[in-house]
């Protein structure tokens, strides 16, 4: 007795993913960037001995001991050097505000009062640099 056997052997049927990357949401980033333009010019390394202020964003002793107490953070004078840090301190007090009121956030980084509207005016400058192009 001969038997026959046909077989037919296909390859499975495949699912296809696809997965798109997208750019990272970044609210803040045009904000600190006019921020520390306006303030260094973009230099990491600054320091303001009249102020003790240091790093890009010219941050000051008071708001580290504010930020550190805050966040239970540990960080020192030399450590505002170090532009991950630095940019860390200023988004925490910036999303106290919200990304929505760009204007806010400078003047509250800058300190309060009537001075705040010239600091103000200069950021501006800045976001409009660092701004897409509108069409039109």
């Amino acid at each position: 007795m001969l038997l026959s056997f046909s077989l037919q052997v296909s390859a499975p049927s495949m699912k296809l993913v696809t997965i798109f990357e997208f750019a990272p949401i970044e609210p803040y980033k045009q904000i600190a960037f006019a921020v520390g333009m306006v303030e260094t010019k973009g230099d990491t390394l600054a320091y303001n001995p009249i102020e003790k202020a240091a790093g890009i964003f010219q941050i000051r002793p008071i708001r580290l001991i504010d930020f550190n107490k805050r966040t239970g953070s540990s960080y020192s004078r030399k450590d505002l050097f170090n532009y991950d840090i630095s940019e860390k301190i200023f988004l925490y007090y910036a999303d106290q505000v919200g990304p929505y009121n760009l204007e806010l956030i400078a003047r509250r980084w800058n300190g309060s009062g009537h001075l705040t509207t010239n600091y103000w005016s200069r950021i501006k400058q800045f976001l409009k640099e660092c701004s897409p192009s509108q069409p039109g």
